[in-house]
């Protein structure tokens, strides 16, 4: 066995408590965007992953990711409970940290893979439901695609690579909740509503701890206090900066005027983006896949919108476009001198068509799987709540709470009388308009 490394064990340590912040994080950049009597549902919906997949990750999710393979598809149940994740390294995995701190690290990425995908049914689905997708799309999808990419699967053993989650987290999250679009349906709207954030500061709020929690996110991949951390810092900002300002232009030049949301979307657009390759590519490469975020990314929004998909944040169009993106750009920017990974620029043509591969086999999975879970969630309890709970509100309704105070209730208008002078009399004091006459 490997001896434990002080520094790389704090580094991963302080990542994961990075990742876990960046749910948190959704939940505020979520519930900026919806509807104000829907803000404490989806919140929730954030918060509740924190622990239900947490503690099925103990159970078997880590052990199924991690544990040997059976036949590329799956782990075994080896760690099951974690029997057998304790204090010394795993050679295979994390051969400078202790094990536990590997199984800290992942559950973190398996905690908010799932949340991502509630941004596409926002306001209309019930708790129950969404529960029950929680379990099940954390053991039928995500696992799976932990252990087909970083555990030894199939994927992995084409050549795949995914520094830390373009295919693993983004891509599936945006492909289950395209397939979500379609199977819950569109929002209700009242004549004249618009879909507008109920909060920007929220949005704000949110997106300042996901960018900070990015770089735990992508930086705490490289396992190390190393130089492949330090690239993926570096390109972990340059590339949320870079989405960021070529949103911002785009929006600005369509609409004439400079978008908070747009702004705020584009630099979560390119820090998706950027996750598969943070470790594979030099900054100027991430600063143009930054870029490209921001230009497929947005345009990816405006064909959802032409479609009339109502995946309501636009997490296909963010995460699921973009961690495809970012994927395959992975295949052409990455160099060897960097992670030991030639992309198509350096002549690496196979590392170019594995990537195009493992995003087509793993949209479709995602895509389909999601379908099948939603239309079998839907026989156990409805998916979907109500048109008198969607229309009064899922806070109110299914947890009976409100995230604000009810404006108060003005007292009904007293009518106002003039008084009636008599001939003769003088005018009112105090009447300023009629002394002044």
């Amino acid at each position: 066995m490997g001896a434990i490394n002080p520094g790389d064990t704090a580094f991963v340590l302080l990542s994961a408590a990075l990742v876990l912040l960046m749910t948190p994080g959704l939940a505020f950049f979520y519930g900026g965007l919806v509807r104000h009597q829907n803000v404490l549902t989806i919140i929730m919906q954030s918060f509740i992953s924190m622990g239900v997949v947490t503690l099925l990750w103990v159970l078997v999710g880590f052990s199924l990711a991690y544990g040997g393979d059976h036949g590329g598809i799956i782990g075994d149940l080896r760690y099951a409970g974690l029997q057998g994740v304790g204090l010394t390294p795993s050679q295979l995995y994390a051969p400078t940290i202790p094990f536990l701190a590997f199984f800290l690290f992942q559950v973190m990425f398996a905690i908010i893979t799932p949340a991502l995908v509630t941004g596409a049914f926002a306001d209309r689905v019930s708790f129950k439901a969404y529960l029950i997708f929680l379990v099940l799309w954390s053991l039928l999808v995500y696992i799976p695609f932990v252990h087909w990419v970083w555990g030894g699967g199939f994927l992995a053993k084409m050549g795949v690579v995914d520094f830390a989650g373009g295919i693993v987290v983004h891509l599936s999250a945006g492909m289950a909740a395209l397939a979500s679009v379609f199977v819950v349906g569109k929002r209700m709207v009242r004549p004249g509503e618009k879909f507008a954030p109920h909060n920007l500061a929220y949005m704000a709020l949110g997106t300042g701890l996901l960018w900070f929690g990015w770089f735990g996110f992508n930086g705490g991949s490289a396992l190390a206090a190393n130089g492949v951390a330090a690239i993926a810092f570096v390109n972990t900002n340059v590339a949320a900066a870079a989405g960021m300002v070529c949103w911002l232009l785009i929006a600005w030049l369509r609409d004439g005027k400079p978008s908070v949301s747009g702004a705020l979307t584009g630099a979560v657009a390119g820090l998706a983006t950027v996750t598969p390759a943070a470790g594979y590519v030099p900054p100027g490469a991430a600063v143009l896949i930054g870029v490209l975020a921001g230009v497929v990314c947005y345009g990816a929004v405006q064909f959802r919108l032409r479609r009339d998909w109502d995946d309501a944040l636009d997490v296909w169009g963010v995460h699921g476009v973009g961690g495809g993106l970012g994927t395959i750009l992975t295949g052409v920017f990455a160099l060897t001198a960097i992670n030991g990974v030639r992309g198509l620029l350096a002549g690496g043509t196979h590392q170019f068509v594995v990537q195009v591969a493992g995003v087509a086999i793993a949209a479709a999975y995602a895509f389909v799987v999601t379908f099948g879970i939603l239309k079998l969630v839907n026989l156990i309890t409805p998916v979907r709540v109500s048109a008198a709970t969607e229309q009064n509100g899922l806070d109110a309704e299914l947890h009976g709470e409100a995230a604000y105070d009810p404006l108060p209730v003005p007292p009904p208008a007293r009518p106002t009388t003039v008084p009636q002078q008599r001939a003769g009399t003088r005018k009112p004091v105090g009447n300023l308009a009629g002394d002044l006459s």
